[in-house]
């Protein structure tokens, strides 16, 4: 009989662009040319960061020139840490991929694979639908100069870089420095988001089954059978109660976890959201609707919002899955059953009532509420620039 790896079944992608991208978690024996590798590929990127800042030196006090420029600092220097977080807290992300397959999390019946399968399915779908859009993104990044500036030779980016579009072959390897190193760094964006917001999927999916477990306790009927068999159900009661309690304190502990290996990047990322949504909107109403930048503009903000929105919807998930778990506690056949099982029920209920929360630098909760809050504080930062613009 197989068993179901949760570990491959919720993280095969994001592993796989990683490993790719030479930034997923080195084995023990690396060598030295995966070592080399990893290092080129992480130097791309702050290599991409460094240049937007000197240009972003260049042009400071033009606010037409800054926000064209800063929106994509921005994103880059999220993904920059994003990435520096995952390299540092690895051995918090080894212990996360350990808890995942641990025993008891491992599905028992057909129905908790059914719910971790389904689960999964709800979390890849909607990171791929940010990575397709990511992409399509980065391709229209690749066709402005091509209709946008014909006739003149020009970087698909707007960034201080060491060589000049004047001469070949300095343009094409200019070119395509900037689309290969943004092409990987939107991979690199779905990858490292995959791995963070597929845990916490994987917790609110462990709940699930602890709901479904609880929910098929079995009644004890006391004039209806022998004291052996009744004694015999009573117990099986008992342990899968005791299970579901310690499988609950492991999702718990996962989810601390989860939220101390990533709550600084995320916290960044919900920071810089702002700025990113602000200056985004603001670019889209300075470039002209039939140019290419103006819909590469309208693509990238859309896909920003849509990832502020899978983090919060994610922590939301996961608040919402485990704030009602103490009444499906009550809904079982409780009254039914011996003392031990009441005793331990009110002490599981109690713990179980508090909901869970993911934090965002240990302070910023993240749930609807929140994206909502960013939104409207982005509007108002918006609102505040395009006055004093115009």
């Amino acid at each position: 009989m197989n068993v179901l790896k949760s570990e491959d079944l919720y993280l095969n992608r994001a592993k796989f662009v990683m490993k790719y991208l030479g930034v997923w978690i080195p084995p023990k024996d690396e060598t030295a040319f995966h070592k080399a590798y990893r290092i080129f590929m992480m130097s791309l990127q702050y290599l991409f960061l460094i240049f937007q800042i000197i240009f972003l030196g260049q042009v400071w006090g033009d606010l037409e020139a800054v926000s064209q420029s800063s929106y994509l600092l921005f994103t880059q220097a999220c993904l920059c840490f994003k990435v520096t977080v995952l390299q540092v807290n690895v051995n918090s992300v080894k212990d996360l991929l350990k808890r995942m397959n641990d025993e008891i999390f491992l599905p028992q019946s057909k129905e908790h694979e059914r719910i971790l399968k389904m689960q999964a399915k709800r979390i890849k779908r909607l990171l791929m639908a940010f990575m397709i859009s990511s992409q399509t993104t980065c391709g229209l990044w690749a066709l402005k100069p091509l209709f946008d500036d014909v006739g003149s030779r020009k970087f698909p980016f707007d960034m201080w870089m060491p060589v000049t579009p004047e001469y070949s072959p300095q343009y094409e390897l200019g070119y395509a420095f900037q689309l290969l190193t943004i092409c990987m760094s939107a991979y690199m964006y779905f990858g490292v988001d995959s791995v963070a917001l597929s845990m916490v999927i994987f917790a609110c999916a462990q709940l699930e089954i602890i709901k479904d477990k609880i929910l098929s306790i079995k009644s004890v009927q006391y004039g209806n059978i022998h004291d052996n068999e009744r004694i015999k159900k009573i117990s099986e009661n008992n342990n899968k109660l005791i299970e579901c309690i310690k499988q609950h304190q492991a999702i718990v502990l996962f989810t601390e976890l989860v939220e101390n290996t990533y709550h600084t990047f995320l916290f960044f990322q919900l920071v810089g959201s702002v700025g990113l949504i602000c200056m985004s909107a603001l670019r889209i109403l300075v470039d002209d609707w039939r140019s290419v930048q103006f819909y590469s503009i309208l693509t990238y903000l859309s896909v920003m919002i849509s990832q502020l929105f899978v983090c919060c919807w994610c922590g939301h998930e996961l608040t919402a899955t485990s704030e009602n778990l103490h009444t499906v506690l009550y809904s079982c056949a409780w009254y039914e059953q011996d003392l031990k099982f009441k005793k331990m029920l009110c002490i599981a209920m109690m713990r179980m009532s508090r909901p869970m929360v993911l934090r965002a630098g240990h302070y910023i909760t993240l749930s609807r509420q929140t994206f909502v809050s960013i939104l409207r504080m982005s509007y108002s930062y918006f609102a505040v620039l395009n006055q004093t613009k115009n």
